[in-house]
């Protein structure tokens, strides 16, 4: 539900800040004092058009924030979850446009785009009236309120999973196909180098050992000389370290039987003396190792210039050149054994399709069992709201398509049943679009080309009262729905908006008192003058300022005591029949 809503520097609104409340919502007001300018304003955090024009005169920008009650959102959470944004139990939109036409959206102080914010808004709120944020005129739209209506959102899911699955394996299938002309032309290609490198055959790390060795043999006299050379300097020259050490050594023996204090200097020179004899020795053993080998030094640089060529081929590294090896051989394989490929993908598909086209049959059944009875109960509801004669036809349309196995991925995804095969999408075969007329005599006629704004909202009131307890959206608006109606019919549309307010919250700006009478919380919307500039207010109305209020809708401006006591017993009423 909306919680909250600051508006800033909007059209003839300076600062607006309201807090609404469960249940039903009614905003009332004069004529021009702005009660659609609030719902446009709403509008612009639902992802709505936003234009430079609808900023205050003299302003650098336009804020409008919203703060929604989503603890128990479901659909709102897994879309935040995807989207990486911050899940609480609260959700602040915000939108931001400036006088040099930038366009800022938030949602939870994160920066969004404008589709995101819509897409949020489409989860939040259905709104209705002279608006384009009506979920009644997308026809694509039809088919969720008929699965609602019916409780079919567990076949739908079944139905869309094996639904995703044969798409999957369409696109494999198209990919494949793609790929067939040049994987034939090039498996020659594939062929000669898996044999050029498999000739070689690179070992991972081989070429840093080998560099190693080389520059060992590359350098044999040199080390070779220079190991010799040192042994003689440490272990046997006429005055080599080694003897110097164990002569320093015995002679701070006999200093330190004189001076203990020389005793350390005693222990660090015969480990000195170990030391250089444990070097001594290894450069020995290194210098015995030595090999000269000619045929072995051109071997390494042979090989190392058939690692260089491969490299230069294929990606400069042994481990590019393994990794390329990988995928060309697996290239090769698909090339030499296409048919067996495209066989499995082929039974695949023809598995899955099985499950989905059951699946679907399941449900374009069931939907078809739906159809009749939400034809009646619309029909009815629309006569309590005023619409006589109606005739409401919800029309089911399947594509059937001549297709078989060959088909060849130009239709990417169809179902089977029986002998026919029909068209698929992500909720089923069907097409579904409501149908209406509302003058007898008259056939029914595309939902969204015969209805009036006035009709349309009430054929939406009529869908959300039979739609109650299913429906996904949380917040209802309904702007000026009640245009043209009075007496009975006011009624009965202001009661079935209080049915409503039981299962979603709703605002709903009337100019009836027996809808405003209706109210859970009434706010009134008022055009004041301040140094010589008008600007639109909306205030909170205790209980005796909406009996005034409702009193004014009833008798006029003018409000007598015969007016007020007429108010009071319209709300007493409407109240005794909640």
């Amino acid at each position: 539900m909306l919680k909250s809503i600051s508006i800033r520097k909007y059209a003839i609104i300076d600062n607006v800040e309201a807090v609404f409340e469960p249940g039903l919502n009614i905003i009332t007001g004069e004529t021009g004092a702005g009660k659609s300018i609030l719902v446009d304003a709403l509008g612009l955090i639902l992802g709505e058009r936003a234009s430079s024009e609808s900023i205050r005169t003299g302003a650098d920008k336009t804020i409008v924030e919203g703060t929604f009650e989503v603890a128990s959102n479901k659909k709102i959470k897994n879309f935040l979850e995807v989207e990486g944004l911050d899940v609480s139990e609260e959700l602040i939109l915000r939108r931001e446009v400036s006088a040099k036409g930038q366009n800022r959206c938030f949602v939870n102080d994160t920066p969004v785009t404008l589709n995101v914010l819509k897409a949020i808004g489409d989860l939040l709120v259905d709104l209705h009236g002279q608006h384009d944020h009506q979920s009644l005129l997308r026809p694509q739209s039809h088919i969720e309120y008929l699965d609602d209506f019916g409780g079919l959102e567990g076949l739908v899911d079944e139905y869309h999973a094996s639904y995703d699955r044969l798409t999957d394996l369409f696109n494999r299938l198209e990919n494949l196909r793609e790929r067939e002309a040049a994987l034939k032309e090039r498996r020659d290609l594939f062929e000669f180098q898996l044999r050029e490198i498999d000739a070689v055959q690179p070992q991972p790390e081989e070429e840093e050992s080998l560099e190693t060795e080389l520059r060992v043999l590359q350098n044999a006299e040199k080390l070779f000389e220079a190991t010799t050379r040192l042994h003689q300097m440490l272990y046997e020259g006429e005055q080599a370290v080694a003897d110097q050490l164990v002569l320093a050594r015995n002679q701070l023996e006999d200093l330190a039987r004189i001076d203990r204090n020389l005793e350390e200097a005693r222990n660090e020179c015969a480990s000195a003396a170990v030391i250089v004899a444990e070097v001594a020795k290894f450069l020995q053993a290194y210098n015995a190792r030595i090999e000269f080998n000619p045929d072995r030094l051109e071997e390494i640089r042979q090989r190392l210039g058939q690692l260089s060529l491969l490299k230069k081929k294929y990606g400069g590294s042994i481990k590019s050149i393994l990794e390329q090896r990988e995928r060309i051989a697996a290239e090769f394989s698909l090339a030499e054994n296409f048919e067996k490929e495209l066989a499995a993908l082929d039974r695949a598909i023809e598995e899955e399709r099985g499950r989905c086209s059951e699946a679907a049959e399941r449900l374009a059944s069931k939907r078809r069992e739906c159809v009749q009875k939400i034809n009646r109960a619309v029909v009815a509801e629309l006569l309590k709201l005023g619409i006589a004669n109606a005739v409401f036809d919800v029309l089911i349309e399947n594509r059937r398509l001549e297709v078989g196995r060959g088909t060849n991925g130009l239709i990417r995804a169809y179902v089977k049943l029986g002998r026919e095969y029909y068209e698929a999408g992500p909720r089923g075969i069907d097409r579904v679009e409501f149908f209406l007329s509302t003058n007898l005599g008259e056939d029914p006629k595309q939902l969204t080309r015969v209805a009036s704004g006035g009709e349309i909202s009430r054929v939406m009131l009529a869908l959300k009262s039979i739609l109650a307890k299913s429906d996904r959206l949380p917040l209802l608006i309904f702007d000026e729905i009640d245009v043209g109606v009075s007496g009975r019919i006011a009624q009965a549309v202001g009661r079935s908006m209080k049915s409503l307010s039981r299962f979603h919250q709703v605002i709903a700006i009337t100019h009836l008192p027996q809808i405003a009478g209706l109210a859970d919380a009434h706010f009134v919307v008022e055009k004041v003058e301040d140094r010589k500039r008008a600007a639109t207010v909306l205030r909170k109305l205790e209980l005796e300022e909406r009996v005034e209020e409702v009193a004014k809708l009833m008798s006029g401006a003018e409000v007598t005591e015969a007016g007020l006591a007429g108010a009071r017993e319209l709300m007493e009423n409407a109240k005794s029949k909640k």
